[in-house]
């Protein structure tokens, strides 16, 4: 049989341009790895104190929700955006920057050992939280659903916020990090200033395996129209993703469930498919 060699060596070059742009990746994503965010050591300051309990084992757990003005605050978000992000399909778009510590045994008023944990917020945006009682059980099941994600707990929705007490046990410090990466910063700038044409691609997250300790978060990003991957920027945090197709086809920013390493992650664009698929092997805790 005859092989046509100019479909041959067309193929073999847009191989060698996404080879090319796996290793640029790579190469970007290790960069924002090496560099590293600021970050700083912290005494969090008392707020709020939930009672709950694991699912597991029906023993008892507290949540300290602390404040800090050195954790950076979410973005904006008025009640009526609250109320349409909570109805919509994909609520896990907006993100509150939050540090999660250790589970700390403490003793409780029965003198009972307890497994407490503390959550650090922006110290502005506890204090909406305060004054709004949506926006409170909003932060309430975002901190549950956080901790959860991170060390792998199934925690009850039954929860009580205990009014006389602001925390439970002692605050310990916690090494938190202060900004954002200044290359995902510089994206977000970027993709604020693009003419409104850009739309949000439809894309799905999964964590591999489905069941037990997540080890790989995949994304797979829908981007019909978009002909080859050199059209693409992509960045990608820890627990971010950030996404640009050009010129103004779409934009995607991105929070993860879990802290992922970026130096180990790979990204690939199939032009057949016009799916771009990002692997990401999720952080141990």
């Amino acid at each position: 049989m005859d092989t046509d060699s100019s479909l041959l060596n067309s193929e073999l070059e847009q191989q060698r341009h996404e080879e090319l742009y796996q290793q640029l990746l790579l190469q970007t994503m290790g960069k924002i790895q090496n560099e590293g965010p600021p970050s700083k050591v912290i005494r969090p300051q008392p707020g709020m104190c939930l009672k709950t309990s694991s699912q597991k084992d029906q023993q008892k757990v507290f949540v300290n929700i602390c404040q800090s003005w050195d954790v950076p605050p979410p973005p904006e978000l008025s009640q009526d955006a609250l109320v349409e992000l909570l109805e919509s399909d994909d609520p896990t778009g907006y993100k509150v920057p939050m540090s999660l510590g250790e589970a700390h045994i403490e003793m409780d008023n029965s003198l009972n050992s307890c497994t407490v944990y503390d959550v650090v917020i922006n110290e502005e945006f506890f204090q909406k939280c305060q004054k709004d009682t949506l926006f409170q059980q909003f932060l309430v099941a975002v901190s549950l659903e956080g901790l959860e994600n991170k060390y792998s707990l199934e925690l009850s929705r039954d929860v009580k916020i205990l009014k006389n007490r602001k925390f439970m046990g002692s605050l310990t410090e916690q090494n938190v990090r202060t900004k954002s990466k200044p290359i995902i910063q510089e994206i977000s700038k970027q993709s604020q200033s693009q003419p409104s044409e850009a739309k949000r691609p439809e894309f799905c997250l999964w964590v591999e395996p489905p069941i037990g300790p997540p080890e790989f978060l995949i994304a797979e990003i829908q981007l019909p129209g978009v002909s080859s991957a050199r059209s693409l920027l992509l960045d990608l945090g820890e627990d971010r993703l950030v996404l640009n197709a050009r010129p103004s086809l779409f934009q995607l920013d991105i929070f993860f469930p879990f802290l992922v390493n970026q130096e180990s992650s790979a990204a690939q664009y199939n032009t057949n498919s016009q799916v771009l698929t990002v692997t990401m092997p999720v952080v141990s805790s």
